[in-house]
């Protein structure tokens, strides 16, 4: 299969969303139909306008549909004798479009992406009710090596 990787434009981002909201977790979470809220669109214009973010989508090369998406944060840092990690955060691939191997493919992309910009390690989160998912890093090689904690704010 041939994938396309490239960064996201506002044109994407009904695609991003539904594929934000295409499971159970992120079903009660985001606003899908109708027009683009006007968050999604300040969220992206933030997003886009940071050279340490890259939001990316994941076309089919045939039909040229986006099938998935994630998103890649640059975090320079002190720790690790000044090392710089990327941060992985909703991942999703499309649901009629899992079982392709797309998500291992997405995440050999984005690891090798991350040591072009000189990152020494790649982190994410997960929601604790993820347990495919959870599975599916373990076998990519990621380790639970940290526990994570969340304030909501607003």
């Amino acid at each position: 299969m041939s994938l396309i990787f490239r960064r996201a434009v506002e044109a994407d981002l009904k695609a991003i969303i539904e594929l934000l909201a295409d499971d159970v977790l992120g079903s009660s979470r985001e606003a899908i139909g109708g027009a683009i809220d006007a968050r999604y669109r300040a969220a992206f214009k933030e997003i886009e306008a940071d050279p340490k973010q890259f939001l990316c989508v994941v076309e089919d090369g045939h039909t040229r549909e986006v099938v998935g998406t994630f998103q890649l944060t640059f975090i320079p840092g002190l720790s690790r004798g000044g090392a710089k990690r990327s941060q992985i955060e909703a991942v999703r691939v499309k649901t009629d479009r899992r079982g392709e191997n797309i998500g291992e493919t997405m995440f050999r992309w984005a690891i090798d992406y991350s040591r072009e910009h000189e990152c020494v390690l790649m982190q994410l989160t997960s929601d604790k009710r993820r347990p495919d998912a959870h599975r599916f890093y373990e076998r990519l090689g990621f380790e639970a090596t940290h526990e994570g904690y969340k304030l909501g704010l607003g």
